[in-house]
């Protein structure tokens, strides 16, 4: 008997092989491919007529693992179609290293097992109509947005909407956006519910990760938190998605395979035919307009822990104030830091710069330390002492001969957040001060320095965006933006959304606690529309008017952006091939190809990027007549193509 069988690689269809075993679809099979075996698994279709014929070999032996679903595999097929992958990529997305994993001992799973506990939380008046209404529809496909102001508690509604689920016996997905998360995260859902959940990143143990790939499939693992790859495991019961700061542009995942994980969470959802709840302060544009055509259902919530206040805002004038030499903090914020620290409150200096200087040259020769491999500056890190590429990893020492003298004399323009801390260290010598970032938050002793921030053993702390995102911290009720104007800056359609969402969930960490808070903006644009738009209390009046703008100018969510990227590393190759290319896909596609243009990143990782945006109606018509002319195209040696759909960055 013949079956199709998918491979976990490059392929967009299944090959065909013969058995005279009982298979079913899904069945996760051991195969001989090329001169060497590999794991597939049976699919719902065979390979389509026409392709290369190859000699029917035999399936070696089927494997004792539990099955693949067939709504998994139904979502495989179509994540594949909508982002443009081929199938045995998307199929690659759910095995571990490309094979699946043996069946664990008993004993592996016992830190999983459920037993919730009775917890004396008492919801609000708006917390029970919010999970009311989550509760009415926990049976089916549905999406539903729980909109909250930061420290309102729209965690213990999910919580208590997933409680639900559980005791019937089914599977729960928590997604984050970042990793730095969990671990804050995790001791307040064992606080919940008192049993651990299953974590899921990139930093997970490779043994840890197989003993929580097959306690899924088997369904011995109720609960995972994890990052965008964990929308791609294989739940044997998924009752309920949660994903948590649905508006994060992290969940883009933007190489290799790319999608944008919160999307996918939705469609999964609805293979699964199970709810799906999307948790956000200020939602994101598509949401928004999802909410407005009453696609989503919507609860809100508006009362803060405690009736706490939403921080106030005061706008500092660095035109009026003037900074002192080699100094970014002005004195009236020094005089307003004074009075917080004064109250024993926690401080928050905020800028979204790693490092301590995004740009270093020499006063006599004039020049930078760029990166060999990408168009960018280099980051000096004092702490590390040494020049770093925040895109391909290039690392060097700050040493260089100078072009007019022996040696370079350096200079340090603008400052990164460790520049901002030894600032601070210098006016505030008495008080401990801690760098929030991604240096310094996704590694050993994190855990440990979250838990002093929490008990206000340190009382200054300086962050970048990371420090934004879902972290409680009881005494912070003073937040300084260092430099608002820097925020700006950007290449892309979603700046003003970004920095609308980025300050209203920064402004969200202070004040939770009940104790008068403020925020203060330094800038030298004080009347800015950002400004505007940021300390208005109802992000909503934003929303609309974004909304109008971008159906007025065809922009998403009204139309669909395919961003295609093409890389090589001969410019001028490069740069013909995409005219070249081009010409091959007009008048062959359902849609307007704008470009080809230099990416503003034009060389990252060694390798020239020139970009085209392909804008269309939304369907998958667009998608589908691109995955059929690309293949027909015969790019020159040395250079590739990413397809983007859905772009969020434009770099």
């Amino acid at each position: 008997m013949k079956f199709p069988i998918l491979l976990p690689n490059i392929f967009n269809h299944p090959f065909t092989y013969e058995s005279n075993l009982k298979l079913n679809t899904g069945d996760f099979v051991e195969v001989p491919f090329g001169k060497s075996n590999t794991i597939g698994v049976v699919w719902n279709d065979f390979e389509k007529d026409g392709l290369k014929k190859f000699k029917i070999k035999k399936i070696i032996n089927k494997l004792d693992i539990p099955s693949l679903k067939k709504n998994t595999i139904n979502f495989l097929n179509w994540f594949s179609e909508y982002n443009i992958v081929p199938k045995g990529m998307a199929l690659k997305l759910v095995l571990l290293s490309g094979r699946p994993v043996k069946k664990f001992e008993e004993k592996n799973y016992q830190n999983f097992i459920i037993n919730i506990k009775d917890n004396k939380i008492k919801l609000n008046s708006e917390q029970k109509v919010s999970l009311s209404q989550i509760n009415k529809v926990n049976k089916k496909f549905n999406v539903h947005v729980l909109q909250g102001t930061t420290g309102s508690g729209k965690t213990i509604v999910y919580f208590e909407a997933l409680k639900n689920i559980l005791k019937t016996g089914k599977q729960g997905l928590i997604m984050l956006p970042e990793i730095g998360l969990t671990n804050q995260f995790e001791k307040k859902f064992f606080e919940f519910f008192g049993f651990t959940p299953a974590v899921w990143h990139s930093g997970i143990t490779k043994k840890n990760k197989e003993i929580i790939w097959s306690g899924i499939i088997s369904g011995k693992i109720k609960v995972v938190i994890g990052a965008r790859s964990s929308l791609f495991l294989p739940f044997k019961n998924l009752g309920l998605i949660i994903v948590d700061e649905e508006h994060d542009q992290s969940y883009k995942q933007d190489e290799g395979v790319i999608y944008n994980a919160r999307d996918m969470a939705i469609s999964r959802a609805s293979f699964e035919n199970i709810p799906i709840n999307l948790i956000t302060a200020v939602p994101s544009i598509e949401t928004y307009e999802n909410i407005k055509k009453n696609k989503y259902s919507v609860s809100k919530l508006e009362q803060r822990y405690k009736n706490a206040s939403l921080p106030n805002y005061e706008i500092i004038n660095l035109n009026d104030a003037k900074l002192e030499k080699q100094s970014w903090l002005s004195k009236e914020v020094i005089q307003k830091v004074n009075f917080h620290l004064e109250k024993k409150d926690q401080v928050l200096f905020f800028l979204n710069r790693r490092g301590f200087s995004p740009n270093v040259l020499c006063k006599n020769c004039l020049k930078s330390f760029s990166c060999p491999n990408c168009s960018i500056n280099l980051v000096y890190h004092k702490n590390k002492n040494n020049l770093l590429c925040h895109y391909c990893g290039y690392k060097t020492h700050l040493k260089r001969n100078c072009q007019k003298k022996d040696k370079c004399e350096f200079i340090f323009s603008g400052p990164g957040v460790e520049r901002i801390s030894e600032e601070i260290k210098k006016i505030f010598p008495l008080k401990k001060v801690e760098i929030f970032s991604s240096d310094t938050m996704n590694k050993k002793g994190s855990k440990d320095k979250l838990e002093k921030i929490v008990k206000n053993e340190i009382q200054i702390l300086v962050g970048t965006q990371v420090i934004s995102k879902g972290f409680h911290f009881p005494n912070l009720n003073c937040i300084v933006v260092v430099d608002i104007d820097l925020s700006s800056q950007g290449h892309d359609l979603r700046c003003a959304e970004k920095n609308l969402q980025l300050y209203h969930q920064l402004s969200g960490r202070a004040g939770r606690e009940g104790q008068p808070s403020t925020v203060y903006f330094q800038t030298y644009n004080f009347n800015s529309k950002m400004i505007y738009d940021i300390t208005n209390k109802n992000p909503e009046i934003f929303l609309d008017k974004e909304i109008k703008i971008r159906k007025k100018n065809n922009l998403p969510p009204f139309q669909r952006f395919i961003s295609l990227i093409l890389t090589g590393e001969n410019e001028i190759n490069l740069e013909k091939e995409a005219i070249k290319f081009k010409l091959f896909l007009e008048n062959k596609i359902n849609g307007k190809i704008l470009g080809p243009v230099a990416a503003p990143f034009f060389k990252l990782k060694k390798k020239y990027r020139i970009r085209m945006l392909i804008r269309g109606p939304k369907s998958l018509q667009l998608q589908n007549s691109l995955a059929e002319i690309i293949p027909k195209h015969k790019f020159l040696s040395g250079i590739k193509l990413s397809v983007d759909v859905d772009p969020i960055s434009f770099n």
